[in-house]
């Protein structure tokens, strides 16, 4: 991770206008320095976290259940006061100054609890009645799909259908900023990948996205940059390249009978930085796969030997996720 990309993910210039600006100059219109949050009981679920989210980017906050996201993302809503440190959303706090931020910002809940006789077009029209220059209920219907299913009941709607319908609503006052919480949860892969278009758009438009989602493919997909949260604390943060790039690639292949993993030539000066082997299926954990894959596949060459099952893969997301969920110490 570069010098200035770790510098959205720690205490930086106080974000109290909208001209807070991040080391490469952007207009951050999310700024955490320090942040808290304490349950009754003592209960630290957010933990001095820092980070700093650019106007027109998308952020995603990754973390296994109890790991701090929705603690988190309540805070910057305003929901809830710190018990320490600073947040910032356009400019504001969003828990002392409420009114001059939830006009501005957009919120997709995990569920959102519509009255279950009124129709989808009933349901956005209440909504917009509530909302600041609501945009017109046909519009964001059409934006996410919704429009054939206008006239259906909200009760008659099936999982996917009520997840459109909570991110129509959240669209209704044209949010500069907008909160995801598990936004394509219930969806198909169709679903799924109509909500990423429909993301990605917003994005260019240049609305702020900071979302929450336990699809790591989506994260990936979505993100310019993530934070990877574990009890409390970021344990990782940057983009997805950046946040796979210390983690290790794999290779893998089957021997043939007769040979064994102490055939092969030494490992330590491939590039090889672990390995393990069942049977005769041998798994290589390696910081340069282009060298361990050719001298690994000259050594067949020349042995006149067939490695079947032969894996090759880069680093992913999932790994690192799930490294740091297991606290696993990335190998020097």
């Amino acid at each position: 991770m570069g010098r200035d990309d770790i510098a959205h993910c720690r205490p930086g210039r106080a974000a109290g206008t909208l001209d807070a600006m991040d080391t490469h100059g952007h207009e951050n219109v999310i700024e955490v320095t320090d942040l808290r949050r304490v349950y009754g009981g003592g209960f630290e679920a957010v933990r001095g976290i820092t980070f700093s989210v650019a106007r027109g980017e998308i952020f995603a906050l990754l973390g296994t259940n109890g790991a701090g996201k929705t603690s988190t993302v309540e805070l910057l809503e305003g929901l809830a006061a710190p018990a320490g440190g600073r947040v910032r959303v356009l400019g504001h706090d969003p828990h002392r100054e409420r009114a001059a931020v939830r006009p501005r910002t957009g919120v997709m809940l995990q569920e959102g609890g519509f009255p279950a006789e009124l129709t989808v077009a009933e349901t956005a029209r209440l909504w917009a009645g509530c909302t600041s220059g609501a945009r017109p209920e046909a519009e964001v219907l059409h934006l996410v799909g919704l429009t054939s299913r206008a006239g259906v009941r909200v009760k008659q709607l099936s999982g996917g259908e009520r997840r459109r319908l909570d991110l129509a609503l959240a669209l209704l006052g044209d949010p500069e900023v907008l909160f995801l919480d598990e936004p394509t949860t219930g969806l198909d892969a169709e679903g799924r990948r109509d909500t990423w278009a429909l993301v990605r758009r917003l994005r260019a438009a240049g609305t702020t996205v900071l979302l929450t989602t336990h699809y790591l493919e989506e994260a990936e997909e979505l993100a310019d940059r993530l934070a990877i949260l574990r009890e409390g604390r970021i344990a990782a943060c940057g983009t997805p390249a950046e946040v796979t790039a210390g983690r290790p690639a794999r290779m893998s292949f089957e021997l043939p009978d007769g040979y064994f993993p102490g055939d092969l030539p030494p490992l330590a000066g491939l590039g090889v930085c672990g390995h393990e082997s069942d049977g005769r299926v041998v798994r290589l954990r390696t910081r340069d796969l282009q060298r361990t894959a050719t001298a690994v596949l000259t050594w067949a060459e020349r042995s006149g030997v067939e490695l079947r099952a032969l894996d090759l893969r880069s680093a992913s997301l999932e790994e690192a996720f799930l490294g740091i969920a297991r606290n696993e110490e990335v190998a020097a």
